[in-house]
């Protein structure tokens, strides 16, 4: 399991380095250690993350800085999902935002390669506020692996959409069932 860990996470390194999109965070060089588990990634400076970013601001975004935002995000997931990855944990702390308003994806550390057709995946993934129903509705806490795609980070983005709106997370559950209940309150009851 640890050298597939490894593995999976020298793919990652790659895939940075190699990938090139306005809004997906940019690695410049990467430096091994004194071993070889020791790599660093030296990656673009960006001066916020969105997350704290908000909790601080005076005034909300703007309608108009909304737009740019998703815009953007929507431009640098379909860019990853064109390369067959998904990220699996997008939320706002994974966002970076400089101060010229650049808008970055960053923390692809649960990210991963998928499949068509839908692979089995843990389903302890995605931040619980931002996890899909189908992640939440497949697991129901036993940690049992199930099948998912790159929808999961449409429903984060969506998610992540509604906080810029609201101010405030739009399903904030303290657990899974609560989560869940949230989503129903919400959404409604699914019927399939």
């Amino acid at each position: 399991a640890n050298q597939a860990a490894d593995s999976r996470r020298a793919w990652l390194m790659v895939w940075l380095a190699l990938w090139l999109h306005p809004h997906v965070i940019n690695v410049r060089e990467m430096v091994i250690g004194h071993n070889i588990n020791l790599i660093y990634m030296v990656m673009d400076f960006c001066e916020h993350d969105v997350k704290q970013l908000m909790q601080h601001m005076k005034q909300p975004f703007s309608e108009a800085e909304v737009k740019r935002l998703m815009l953007d995000l929507t431009s640098a997931l379909e860019y990853c999902h064109a390369r067959w990855v998904f990220h699996r944990d997008l939320k706002t702390s994974n966002l970076l935002l400089s101060n010229t308003g650049k808008v970055s994806i960053c923390d692809f550390g649960l990210a991963r390669y998928y499949h068509e057709p839908a692979r089995e995946y843990s389903p302890t993934v995605v931040t619980l506020w931002y996890r899909a129903p189908e992640v939440l509705l497949a697991d129901s806490g036993k940690g049992i692996r199930t099948r998912y795609g790159p929808q999961i980070d449409v429903w984060s983005l969506g998610c992540i959409f509604a906080e810029f709106v609201l101010r405030q997370p739009l399903l904030p559950g303290q657990g899974e069932i609560d989560q869940v209940k949230k989503t129903f309150e919400l959404l409604g009851t699914p019927d399939e």
